[in-house]
């Protein structure tokens, strides 16, 4: 677990990327400090230094962030959750509904189920390959996912090296700020440090029964999404705001998918405003 800002400010929980960790890219803690804001964050089971649990569902995040919440004397907060993290902040919206104020999902998943969606479409082939071998090969999924792990503990870059092959411009912007990719190859660092699990269980929890409903959820949602992603379709975001009667959308023309980095103090504004 990490906490940065101010101490004594707005209680939000951000939920980290596939694969990611809890010392995914934030604000400095004088910004968020200024702000208000006490940022908590996590690792989701098999990341980092944290206990794996092979068949978990997106959402037990809710009882693991219910527990967090407990420990550190905290009744109610706010959620974001970015990538594989946005269905687990969704879960906490749906299923801890008296605790959550509002909720933030940037550049999120939609359901594997939904039947008005084709949910690969427009997405990059490195994606695919995993979500398919997830419902169809999961032994190759496992294989597959297990020499990236080891490639990025050599090489924390190789990984952001490997999708930049399949990013649009605005992604290859974002990525080649030497700060930000710093912080984002320390990420990836620190999550496959004890190897593939965390990964290979948050795919295998994003293309499975989520374990929740989307119609529970009635507190504000904000969705925000860049048009020109192609690892989370913008498709996606458009499929969950028809189904959260709840859900303001933001679409911003020339951002993609490592766009959610720059969007993030934005939100994290919004999300302490209650």
């Amino acid at each position: 677990m990490e906490i940065t800002g101010n101490p004594d400010g707005v209680p939000v929980f951000l939920l980290h990327g596939t694969p990611g960790s809890r010392s995914g890219p934030k604000p400095r803690s004088s910004v968020l400090y200024r702000y208000g804001i006490r940022l908590i964050s996590y690792d989701r089971p098999g990341y980092g230094g944290s206990t794996p649990r092979p068949g978990r569902t997106v959402a037990d995040a809710a009882e693991d962030i219910a527990t967090i919440a407990r420990h550190l004397g905290i009744y109610r907060f706010s959620v974001v959750g970015r990538s594989g993290g946005g269905p687990h902040a969704l879960a906490c919206a749906a299923l801890l509904p008296d605790a959550v104020a509002r909720t933030a999902v940037l550049v999120g998943f939609a359901k594997p189920d939904a039947a008005d969606l084709e949910w690969f479409s427009g997405m990059a082939g490195s994606n695919v390959r995993d979500f398919a071998a997830a419902s169809h090969d999961r032994l190759l999924l496992v294989e597959r996912l297990k020499e990236q792990a080891e490639r990025t503990r050599r090489d924390p870059e190789s990984l952001l090296t490997q999708l930049e092959t399949d990013m649009t411009w605005p992604d290859r912007r974002v990525v080649r700020d030497l700060a930000i990719r710093r912080l984002i190859a320390q990420a990836y660092r620190e999550a496959l440090r004890s190897g593939p699990q965390g990964w290979i269980d948050d795919v295998l929890a994003l293309r499975q029964d989520w374990g929740f409903n989307l119609s529970a959820i009635g507190g504000p949602v904000r969705l925000w999404h860049g048009e020109q992603d192609n690892f989370a379709p913008v498709s996606h975001t458009m499929w969950l705001a028809r189904q959260i009667r709840t859900a303001e959308v933001q679409v911003q023309p020339g951002a993609a998918h490592f766009g959610a980095v720059e969007i993030l103090p934005e939100m994290l504004d919004w999300l302490s405003n209650w």
